[in-house]
């Protein structure tokens, strides 16, 4: 028997393991039967059913009966679900509120294609209605039955069997990426987090992929970054897919040792790239069923390819956006984009403006900073701030030391559908704005425009909707607060003068740099860049989120047959790289059609 700890008599009687048991084995014998009415019973009206693939060859957010029941009664019969057993941690009761509790338990299942993995949290009515039904339900497949990952049990025996040729494993390899007389199933545009996690994951599917990226190495996107860059987020949430960092990785990782890393997880992981090479575009073959894609690799070689899908990994921000401002050429210093900024320490004593208060605004202020600069930010419209240890706080219970693994806690992060999360993150933002009080005041004193994201739900839904409008503090906005770093908010750059920037309400900024951390383009414009208007013009917008609250064509149909895109940081580059990479396998394996359907409803 498990308890919450609330010291509740009515808690303390409940068997959460039996009431997630008894509520499963319901749900199994209605979908066995085909009866999609009774499983909606079995859900609050209210409730959310979240797929991952496993229903819907999707990713989906149900809400309320009637979407449940649809999409049931158009899905059930393919589908053939069964075999719903506990699995993973011990189910527990939590509370919801302060007179409201649930049962969460994680459980597994199969269909028809394979096996998969979910979490249920069941509530009950109230006094009047003792029976428990599901308030939130996720069902995310995890594998193809006949087509599982080559690990663990399955892995490669690494010796020649039988009457076949010996080849050492190095040459293998490097035939392997040459691709001399084959085409690779994927080409994958990008080989930082996400193009590895997507690579890797291929891979053990055994799905034939190439990663083709302009760099020299694997990792001088994150090296050739400003020189105080670390990861935001901590070690228990960044782990890649099949190789968790080393149990001495610091807690916030400096951005030269993740270059390293990635460099060597390619390597460990014998993900094939091509580094210092330029996708040159192409266009798709529909008769064919292929793309038809150039590369131009170092020293000007050319080569042709053939791959049956191509996935953009070039980050879920496209190419830089820069305000096109008139008088740049008779501006007496230096403009480059946060994405270009490299350090500091020639700026010494000299003038800097930085355009944009996020996450690269508040880093490179910081160096510039320490380096002797004399900064000012310039901050168009209000920031959410979380200071670093307080902005911990979001990741625990999940992502910690002493937290579930890395596959329970990403099951259980996905379990939540985002109406919910975003609910939860008012009330987190809430606490974690009085706690950075102190830091908030005193930003708020130099004219600083502090935000709290949409409907007050903080960092989560500006990354989630914005993909920017936040910063997690690692120094620049006590900075602020001190009158260290200068700032001049509520308007932005109109035009370079001579000698620096003049602002829209009139006010000038003497500069001697002026780096522009204005965030990016919707990552189709990338599509738009390298495959052209007509492909771009058949996706939807990448990121944000759509009418269900998923985020809208990444990790997913497209659009575009054969086109796909992926992104985000370390913990969505690790989670979702599975789903995109189990919709490869299945189009491959003629268990799901290459057709692209409505654009967000496929499958």
């Amino acid at each position: 028997m498990v308890t919450s700890g609330m010291g509740d008599s009515a808690t303390e009687d409940i068997d959460a393991g039996a009431v997630a048991a008894v509520w499963l084995c319901a749900l199994e014998e209605a979908l066995s039967l085909g009866q999609a009415f009774a499983v909606t019973e079995l859900f609050e009206p209210d409730g959310y059913w979240r797929d991952q693939l496993s229903f819907t060859w999707n990713l989906r957010t149900l809400h309320g009966s009637e979407a449940i029941r649809d999409m049931l009664e158009e899905r059930l019969v393919v589908v053939g679900p069964g075999e719903f057993r506990l699995d993973g941690p011990e189910p527990v009761i939590q509370p919801l509120g302060e007179d409201r509790q649930c049962v969460q338990a994680v459980f597994r299942f199969s269909t028809a294609y394979g096996g998969g993995r979910g979490v249920v949290r069941l509530v009950q009515a109230g006094e009047d209605d003792a029976r428990w039904r599901a308030w939130t339900l996720l069902t995310a497949l995890h594998e193809l039955r006949g087509h599982e990952e080559r690990i663990g049990s399955r892995r490669p025996v690494g010796l020649a069997e039988g009457t076949e040729t010996f080849v050492p494993w190095r040459e293998e390899r490097q035939l392997q990426c040459e691709f001399a007389d084959t085409d690779p199933t994927v080409v994958i545009v990008g080989a930082g987090q996400a193009g590895l996690a997507i690579g890797a994951r291929l891979g053990a599917l055994g799905v034939s992929a190439l990663i083709v990226d302009t760099n020299e190495r694997v990792g001088d996107n994150w090296r050739g970054r400003y020189r105080n860059l670390v990861l935001h987020d901590p070690v228990w949430y960044d782990h890649f897919p099949y190789l968790p960092f080393p149990p001495n990785w610091p807690v916030f990782a400096p951005k030269d040792k993740m270059g390293d890393w990635l460099e060597s997880y390619a390597n460990v992981m014998e993900i094939n790239v091509w580094t210092g090479t330029r996708f040159d575009g192409g266009f798709y073959d529909t008769e064919a069923g292929r793309w038809e894609v150039t590369v131009t690799r170092s020293g000007g070689v050319r080569r042709s390819l053939r791959p049956r899908h191509v996935v953009l990994a070039t980050g879920v921000s496209g190419s830089p956006r820069i305000p096109d401002l008139p008088g740049i050429d008779g501006f007496g210093g230096e403009t480059v984009h946060s994405s270009r900024f490299t350090d500091g320490v020639r700026w010494a004593n000299r003038r800097a403006v930085v355009v944009g208060a996020g996450n690269s605004g508040h880093d490179i202020a910081l160096e510039l900073h320490q380096s002797g600069a004399d900064v000012t930010m310039v901050q168009r419209s209000s920031t959410y701030v979380v200071s670093r240890d307080n902005g911990q706080a979001i990741f625990a219970g999940l992502y910690e030391e002493n937290g579930p693994s890395t596959e329970d806690a990403d099951l259980l992060n996905a379990s939540l559908p985002l109406d919910v999360v975003r609910a939860m993150f008012v009330q987190v933002t809430a606490a974690l704005a009085e706690q950075d009080k102190e830091l908030l005041d005193g930003l708020r004193a130099r004219g600083f425009l502090v935000g709290f994201g949409e409907d007050g739900s903080g960092l989560m839904f500006n990354l989630l909707s914005r993909l920017g409008g936040y910063t997690i503090d690692t120094g620049a906005s006590s900075l602020i607060a001190e009158g260290k770093v200068k700032l001049a908010s509520g308007a932005g750059p109109r035009q370079f003068t001579r000698d620096g920037v003049e602002l829209d309400d009139g006010r000038h900024l003497g500069a001697d740099l002026v780096v522009f951390a204005t965030g990016y383009h919707d990552m189709r414009e990338t599509a738009r860049a390298l495959l052209g208007d007509e492909v771009a013009e058949r996706c939807g917008p990448v990121w944000g989120l759509d009418d269900e609250g998923e985020l809208r064509t990444v990790f997913r149909r497209s659009g575009q047959e054969g086109l796909w895109f992926t992104g985000g940081n370390l913990q969505s580059s690790r989670y979702n790289s599975r789903l995109l990479a189990l919709q490869i396998k299945a189009i491959e394996e003629n268990l799901l059609p290459r057709q692209v359907g409505e654009r967000g409803r496929q499958g």
